[in-house]
């Protein structure tokens, strides 16, 4: 199972970002609640965007805010200084045995039980 980090799924709906969504069309893929309201509220959307971005969350399976999200996130934010959003992602993530796939791994590689994936570092420079 692959869990999207918002900045993957932002990056996706972007031009020059079309590398990306190959990731957004693998059966295993999921998106956290969290990174609905964080994509869908990010204050730079075009109308394009976010209709590519409605589209894109109303056809992936959402993982919900359960409480053995909130006690994994409430965990790594004890261990470390951690923002909110990513506390509940990758608290998500460890709560359902996700992958993360994520551009921002150094947020994350401090958590030894969080498999990390970066789709950017293969990518071939134009």
């Amino acid at each position: 199972m692959k869990l999207l980090d918002s900045n993957i799924i932002i990056y996706a709906s972007k031009p020059g970002y079309e590398f990306l969504q190959a990731h957004l069309v693998a059966t295993d893929l999921y998106v956290s609640a969290v990174s609905f309201v964080e994509v869908l509220g990010f204050h730079g959307l075009t109308p394009c965007e976010t209709a590519f971005l409605e589209e894109f969350f109303a056809n992936t399976p959402m993982l919900p805010l359960a409480p053995s999200v909130l006690d994994q996130a409430v965990k790594l934010r004890c261990q470390r200084k951690m923002a909110l959003g990513d506390a509940l992602v990758a608290g998500t993530a460890l709560a359902y045995g996700c992958t993360l796939v994520t551009r921002n791994t150094g947020d994350f590689d401090w958590v030894p039980a969080l498999p990390l994936f970066d789709p950017f570092l293969n990518v071939s420079a134009t």
